[in-house]
């Protein structure tokens, strides 16, 4: 099927161009000579953006459908990362970078939706697992993006040109992409309504927002793109301060941590259609505390990075599984999969700023602990991934 190979180009791009910047966040930090404290509250900018995209996504994917979206978001985060790498490489400027990574967040979180609610719809066409794949196929975006970051960092390449390449490569990558969607498809008949746009801006998003399975999705959501948003923000900088490894180093430990996030996405799918989501979601979350554990209190680094590729793969089905969770019912797919991208996203708001003051008083490695400080208890929360199918029918119906 075109679409969903379409689809998974366009993740991998996204998470190409959120990775090309991660991979620099310790160049930014020498650059700007800002501490941890003063740097997660640059980063917060960027989550500012995002959430606010989440506040707007579903009306602005109602209106102009997912193609529209997911091109004209593509165009804010390239032009963000350009502003990022004049920022950084060009004014030494924190007010500049902190506009561009605003301009990235924002565009970012708008096609995080529109392309959630397009893998569902395809998802659904396939009758079978596949979303976490689509997210693997981020995860392998930002294994290159990782890679390309790290290897510029390692020649010197200047920041600026490398961020300006990724910006015109995703920009270019989309455009051609979004034409083969389902939803932008001539001649094709797209039965979900909410996918195309056709009904009202306020169909189902205030509902939604009422609706205690919905929300407890999203609140799971939340700790998992908390316990993949620190690694992208922190991992890097936290194996300098915390393993004494160089600014390369860094940027190839996250490239570890996103590498081990496309294996666990990748096979995920194989698990999750033989055992179902509650106990995949179970054994991986408890495979994502082990591993921060380990990468915090080893005393040799191929140990703790053995534990950054445990996090990887234990944090990496939680956020795919959560937005097919919030895309069961597809007629209500568009306003779940918005309100559950939204409570999700507000982790980026409060990650960088909680992780950045903590580093100022224990350190940035050790900073790392409240991860699975939150990951425990979010197990209370995954039988509500469960399929309709699945469920128990309440006494008395």
């Amino acid at each position: 099927m075109a679409a969903r190979t379409a689809v998974a180009f366009v993740f991998a791009l996204n998470g190409l161009a959120v990775a090309s910047w991660f991979s620099r966040v310790p160049a930014a930090r020498e650059g700007l000579g800002l501490s941890a404290g003063q740097l997660g509250l640059l980063l917060l900018a960027m989550s500012l953006g995002a959430i606010l995209a989440m506040v707007t996504a579903g009306a602005v994917v109602h209106r102009a459908g997912s193609p529209r979206t997911t091109a004209g978001a593509t165009t804010l985060v390239a032009v963000g990362l350009v502003v990022v790498g004049v920022g950084i490489g060009g004014l030494a400027s924190v007010p500049v970078v902190a506009v561009g990574l605003a301009a990235i967040g924002y565009g970012s979180g708008l096609t995080d939706v529109a392309m959630n609610v397009e893998a569902a719809l395809v998802e659904r066409r396939l009758r079978r697992t596949i979303m976490p794949r689509f997210h693997a196929a981020w995860s392998l975006g930002t294994v290159t993006g990782a890679g390309l970051g790290a290897a510029s960092a390692h020649a010197g390449f200047p920041v600026l040109a490398h961020l300006a390449l990724t910006a015109a490569l995703v920009l270019f990558g989309t455009l051609v992409a979004v034409r083969s969607f389902l939803t932008a498809r001539a001649g094709e008949q797209v039965d979900d309504e909410s996918a195309t746009g056709h009904h009202s801006r306020d169909s189902g998003v205030l509902r939604a927002w009422r609706e205690p399975r919905t929300l407890l999705v999203g609140l799971l959501v939340l700790v998992m793109a908390f316990t993949e948003g620190t690694a992208n923000d922190w991992v890097a900088v936290a194996f300098i301060d915390g393993h004494g490894v160089s600014e390369a180093a860094g940027a190839a430990v996250f490239g570890i941590f996103v590498a081990a996030m496309t294996v666990g996405r990748t096979a995920g799918t194989i698990a999750l259609d033989r055992w179902g989501r509650v106990p995949v979601l179970l054994a991986t979350i408890a495979l994502a505390v082990v591993g921060v554990a380990i990468a915090v209190f080893a005393n040799s680094t191929p140990v703790a990075l053995a534990g950054v590729a445990l996090w990887g793969l234990g944090a990496s089905l939680g956020f795919p599984v959560g937005m097919s969770a919030a895309a069961d019912d597809e007629s209500r797919a568009p306003a779940r999969v918005s309100v559950v991208a939204t409570i999700g996203y507000t982790a980026f708001l409060a990650g960088p700023p909680v992780v950045g003051l903590l580093g100022d008083h224990v350190g940035t490695l050790q900073a790392l602990l409240v991860v699975p400080i939150l990951l425990v208890p979010a197990l209370a929360l995954v039988p509500t991934t469960r399929k309709p199918a699945e469920r128990p029918t309440p006494i008395g119906t």
